[in-house]
Parts: C-alpha cells; sequence; structure tokens
C-alpha cells in the first residue's frame, strides 16, 4: 500500500481519489464511498465551528474524513471502522496525503463512546445488513437482526447528545434517527439530509 504514490490532484474529484488506493479497492468506490460533493456538502454542514469533532460511522477507507478534513482544517474529523484491512487502506491513505485533522479507529460503533464527538456523519453502514448481495467482502457477519441491533444502539447514543448536535444521513432508512432530531436541509434526490438535534 506504501508504495503506491497518490494522483497531484487527489482531492479534486472521486477519479483521482481513488489512486490513492489498490485496485480492487478502486473497484469498491462507486457503490460504497461516499461521491466527493456529497462528502464536502455534509462536511461543511458539520464543520459548524471551530474544533469540532466529528465522526465518520463506518469510515470505510476513509474518503469522507480526509476530503472533509482537507477542506476544513480547523474541524477534526474522525473514523470508525470495524474492518481491519479497510482501516488499513484509511491510515495510508492519509500517510499519503499528509492530512494531520483526520483520525481512523479501527474498531465496532459500539466500543466506541459517542459523548467524545460533537457531530456525525453517516452513510447507511448497516444497510449491509438486510442484502444478500454487493457486500464489501465476506470478512463480517451479516444478519437483519445485526442492523437493528445497530440501529437501536446508535438512536439511544444520539438521543442522548445534547442540543444543536449536527448529523448527516446519506441514503439512510431513518431507522437509527431519534424523533429529537428535525431535517433542516436535504438534497433534490432526499439521499443527503442534514439534521439538528433540538
Amino acid at each position: 500500500m506504501g508504495s503506491i504514490i497518490p494522483h497531484p490532484a487527489w482531492n479534486k474529484n472521486d477519479v483521482s481519489f481513488d489512486w490513492l488506493y489498490p485496485e480492487p479497492v478502486q473497484q469498491l468506490s462507486k457503490r460504497h464511498w461516499t461521491p466527493m460533493p456529497v462528502a464536502l456538502r455534509a462536511a461543511r454542514f458539520l464543520a459548524s465551528r471551530k474544533d469540532v469533532k466529528i465522526l465518520d460511522i463506518g469510515s470505510g477507507v476513509g474518503k469522507f474524513a480526509l476530503l472533509a478534513a482537507f477542506h476544513n482544517p480547523e474541524a477534526s474529523f474522525y473514523g470508525i471502522e470495524q474492518r481491519e484491512d479497510l482501516h488499513e487502506h484509511a491510515l495510508s491513505a492519509k500517510a499519503m496525503t499528509g492530512i494531520r485533522n483526520a483520525t481512523f479507529i479501527h474498531g465496532n460503533l459500539t466500543q466506541l463512546d459517542l459523548q467524545d464527538f460533537d457531530n456525525f456523519y453517516f452513510y447507511n453502514a448497516f444497510f449491509e445488513n438486510l442484502v444478500s448481495t454487493g457486500h464489501i467482502d465476506q470478512s463480517i457477519e451479516y444478519s437483519s437482526s445485526l442492523y437493528h441491533y445497530y440501529c437501536r444502539y446508535l438512536f439511544r447514543e444520539l438521543d442522548k447528545k445534547p442540543r444543536g448536535t449536527r448529523l448527516v444521513t446519506y441514503h439512510s432508512m431513518e431507522d437509527e434517527i431519534p424523533p429529537s432530531y428535525q431535517l433542516v436541509d436535504t438534497t433534490v434526490d432526499l439521499l443527503l439530509k442534514m439534521w439538528i438535534k433540538q
């Protein structure tokens, strides 16, 4: 991984960003990683003040956090990812880009204290549990019961957050969003939604 030379304009578009990764990872990009325009719009909303700590739930190879961190240098971005190989790809990409305000954590969301973070980005990391095809790999267990377990966990944790907490969801079924969060903005296709805790 470390021998890959990043495209000089890695932060300009999705294709150049993908060059940070080996070809098998690039092939997952369209289906599983956040498109750059979505990442930038979400990051602008989440980086609502200086020194804010933003968590990407199910961060994959780190695309959202790296792009968001580059464009919002006064905010700190974190990613939690349970697949060790994707976590390693995120660390490698961080090293190649020289981004300092992005941190990647290897582990399961339920082992992390969400009270340590201010705002959240969620590109439906749980949905893989509801489908029989299109998985990133077979390294983890999939089941509908896991989907509901993770949604309930995130729902409870988000509900504990103080008023003003910001959440961005992309392709979410909204099972993880407490009613205390008000929708304040969305894209025309309704796939990207921005919420604030009331």
